[in-house]
């Protein structure tokens, strides 16, 4: 226990979102997770000011999943000087490859647009990096294969990175594919990261490993302080959708590309099968979904559905993989159900579909997951009566629906169920990954529920363990 062990919050503190955490051990450097700041206006400046320590100092970086609010940041650090290794696991690479060439490509296309419109305060407005960057990224990403907490119990080898006195191993944690929680060995301490927990009851992803045990646990709390609706989510669409169909309207689903799209299009070709909706056109307007799809293809060994049942998500469902195609989407005049990125309503073709759809009383705008504060998905959810898309306010008509409860993150009780299982009291559990009221009520919950020891970090603090 000679080295000096620090841990530093350099996101996802008080937040949802921009997950980073530093470890060093006496003047070696590793960082856990390099996501993108998103939301509110004062977050996403964030990504633009200067990474608290130098780039370059920094050994590898160790991944647990591909969500851009996880590993959106690292073109900018590998821009700004970082040249290590990117563990991760073979899924989240190839998942990597798709969000952050797309997260490029829209970074570049918002500054094109803002330098046409004149309406940047920066001349020129600048991307936050490119598609080159974005490349030059994934050139630095090594694969890591899943370890298994049953065999770590057992005494049997795990696949680990080993560098010196520092060794992580991931586990599965059923949130999106690929996605893990990582088991940090750190000059002689001993630091487990959630990651963001998945759902025992997913529509398409695993039950998540149960936990390790630990020294130190870094926990998410995205639902830290709310409970997910119980209704059954198979009746809720159905209804919606034959509703909005019934008005002579269409069904705008904002989906996240990775996970979400997949589980939306598997939902939605379910219920036509089953006579449940109307054999009505369902369109994928989203090249990074399509592409994520296929990437589910190839890893089938990592979630509930098999190749077959894969396929079949993709039967009588017209695939806009252009501009064009998506374009061509608007000359649909009978009622049709569109899933098109992003799933907060960001950025990307919905906004589009939006800006087209917004307008009519008949349509319906179902998010299909958690809306971050300060996201135009958030504000429409809110019930914004008026919502700002390419610069000009859009009149809100269109009926609003948000299934959180349709969300790849566990609730309050399944996290403190999963925490249930962890062998042993940890010594101190640090609760990130959550706005400011989740974050408190989910320590709150531990303290009294589990009674653990438990804090929530500020934005750029640093303990010593």
């Amino acid at each position: 226990m000679g080295n000096r062990v620090t841990l530093a919050f350099l996101g996802a503190a008080n937040t949802v979102t921009g997950s980073r955490y530093l470890i060093e051990v006496d003047d070696r450097r590793v960082l856990v997770d390099c996501g993108l700041f998103q939301g509110y206006k004062h977050l996403r400046e964030r990504n633009w000011k200067p990474f608290p320590v130098d780039p370059g100092t920094i050994e590898a970086v160790f991944l647990t999943h591909a969500h851009l609010d996880h590993s959106g940041y690292l073109p900018r650090l590998v821009k700004d000087g970082f040249n290590g290794p990117i563990y991760c696991t073979q899924a989240t690479r190839d998942l990597c490859k798709i969000l952050l060439a797309d997260s490029a490509h829209l970074q570049e296309e918002e500054a094109e647009y803002r330098n046409r419109h004149q309406y940047s305060k920066h001349q020129p407005a600048l991307p936050l990096y490119t598609r080159q960057d974005a490349e030059k990224a994934m050139e630095q990403f090594e694969v890591v294969g899943f370890s298994s907490v049953a065999d770590a119990r057992a005494g049997e080898s795990t696949a680990t990175v080993t560098m010196g006195d520092i060794e992580a191993s991931f586990y599965a944690n059923g949130h999106i594919l690929g996605s893990a929680f990582l088991d940090v060995h750190a000059g002689g301490r001993h630091i487990l990261f959630s990651g963001d927990v998945g759902r025992s009851n997913d529509l398409i992803m695993r039950a998540p490993e149960l936990p390790v045990s630990c020294d130190y646990l870094v926990i998410e709390s995205t639902y830290g302080n709310r409970l997910h609706d119980n209704r059954d989510v198979w009746d809720v669409v159905s209804e919606i959708i034959n509703d909005t169909v019934s008005a002579g309207g269409s069904v705008l689903i904002p989906t996240f590309a990775v996970g979400r799209a997949q589980a939306m299009l598997y939902l939605i070709t379910e219920l036509r099968q089953q006579g449940r909706i109307p054999y009505l056109p369902v369109f994928l307007d989203s090249p990074m979904a399509i592409s994520a799809t296929e990437v589910m293809l190839r890893h089938h060994r990592y979630h509930r559905l098999n190749k077959a049942s894969c396929q079949q998500l993709s039967r009588d469902v017209t695939f806009a993989r252009t501009v064009e195609d998506s374009i061509a989407i608007n000359r649909v005049h009978v009622p049709a159900i569109i899933l098109s990125a992003s799933g907060m309503a960001t950025g990307g073709r919905v906004l589009h579909h939006l800006q087209r759809m917004l307008g009519d009383h008949r349509n319906t705008v179902m998010f299909a997951g958690y809306q971050a504060p300060g996201t135009r998905g958030a504000r429409l959810v809110g019930g914004e009566k008026k919502i700002k898309i390419f610069n000009r306010y859009h009149e809100v008509k269109a009926r609003v629906e948000c299934l959180d409860f349709l969300s790849a993150h566990a609730d309050r009780l399944e996290l403190l169920h999963w925490l249930q299982q962890m062998p042993a009291a940890p010594k101190r559990c640090f609760v990130t990954h959550g706005d400011e009221e989740a974050a408190d009520q989910f320590r709150i919950s531990i303290g009294e529920e589990l009674g653990w020891d438990a804090c929530v970090p500020d934005m750029g603090d640093k303990v010593k363990l």
